[in-house]
């Protein structure tokens, strides 16, 4: 009917836990639309990251209690449009998704892929032959794929959809809110990680890295802000610090939140984030930094490129390479002008292309491309 919204059911996580696309998926359903109505039937599979990608006896209830709510939603708010975020390349969530999916996408006349995670369009063959079919009947042929950034894997493509297109993250701009620091001519300077403390994330890379930047005379500290992936990565990780003389140096800051979170992106100097983590798409936490000025060291992986520009706003190196990461993190300790510089361009790359209002506006445009 001409005018009334497009009415879209959004399927997903919303924080807890905090990783990227439970924050973006909260960040689009608090979003203003003028030709858009969004719905939302949670998806609360993990409330922390230890269970993310884990099989839990507990998730089995959850997945048929959500599609269960699926059919409710549909028919309660008469919603044509499914929108829902695919899994990574793991099986225990894949598995889920050709559960649900399967369950439930025959309901809609329009499905929206918005691919946060990357890489599942090549786990189908990895799956038993006997799920094949199965996989192809829950992701394929999606009306739309959204995927954050040009150069994830077109995984919306390579499942045959009828659209792809590309929408970049967004965050709000917390400038102004906290305050902010830099080093002075005598240091400390601060280098920041933010995310899933795992090995994917790049975690220990950066540990070797600062342990080597030490080692040339810089006065420096690292702080690393998040949630320990597991207990044997974390002794790994602490038993590094130790043997290398580091505990001073070193700060393992936990789950930070709102002001809190935004005041160590406003106080550190640099931000390093040397992933390679599989499911990679985007790296919000670089956009989180670069609202704040902050020069960025990261890598050549998945969609890191789209915001992170060589030389521009920052550095980008190999994965894995922790010598590389010393490299650039010496480099940007010894030229105060440069971070300077680096920063400020981050910052204006934020406010052209990463804001929170350009993200909604996208996502509504998106949508809106569904209508015949």
């Amino acid at each position: 009917m001409a005018g009334r919204p497009l009415r879209v059911l959004v399927v997903g996580q919303t924080p807890p836990p905090f990783g990227g696309q439970a924050v973006m998926i909260q960040a689009m359903l608090e979003g203003q639309y003028r030709d858009v109505e969004l719905h939302h039937v949670r998806m609360a599979f993990s409330e922390d990251m230890e269970s993310v990608g884990r099989f839990r006896l507990r998730k089995v209830l959850v997945l048929f209690t959500t599609v269960l709510a699926v059919w409710r939603a549909r028919v309660r708010h008469r919603t044509p449009v499914l929108y829902y975020p695919p899994a990574g390349p793991n099986k225990v969530p894949v598995l889920r998704d050709l559960v649900l999916l399967v369950a439930v996408r025959w309901l809609f006349r329009r499905t929206v892929f918005h691919f946060h995670a990357s890489g599942v369009s090549g786990f189908g063959p990895q799956l038993p032959a006997v799920l094949r079919p199965l996989f192809r009947l829950a992701y394929g042929r999606p009306d739309l794929a959204i995927r954050t950034a040009e150069q994830n894997p077109d995984d919306g493509a390579a499942l045959g959809a009828r659209r792809s297109i590309v929408v970049p993250n967004g965050v709000p701009d917390g400038r102004g809110t906290v305050p902010e620091r830099t080093a002075g001519p005598e240091g400390p300077l601060v280098v920041l990680f933010t995310g899933v403390l795992i090995p994917g994330k790049g975690v220990m890379v950066l540990l070797e890295a600062f342990q080597r930047l030490c080692a040339q005379g810089v006065n420096a500290r690292l702080e690393l802000m998040g949630k320990w992936g597991d207990t044997e990565f974390r002794t790994a990780c602490e038993g590094f610090v130790s043997r290398h003389g580091l505990q001073e140096r070193v700060s393992f800051l936990g789950v930070k939140r709102d002001a809190e979170k935004l005041a160590h992106f406003a106080g550190c100097d640099i931000f390093c984030f040397p992933s390679h983590f599989d499911a990679e798409s985007f790296g919000l936490v670089l956009v989180e930094a670069m609202q704040f000025a902050k020069p960025v060291v990261s890598t050549r992986w998945r969609g890191i490129p789209s915001v992170v520009e060589e030389g521009v706003n920052g550095f980008l190196v190999p994965v894995e390479d922790p010598g590389a990461v010393a490299d650039r993190l010496a480099r940007l300790a010894a030229d105060p002008a440069l971070r300077r510089r680096m920063g400020e361009a981050g910052r204006r790359i934020f406010e052209q292309r990463f804001t929170l209002e350009r993200f909604h506006r996208r996502m509504e445009e998106a949508f809106l491309g569904l209508r015949p």
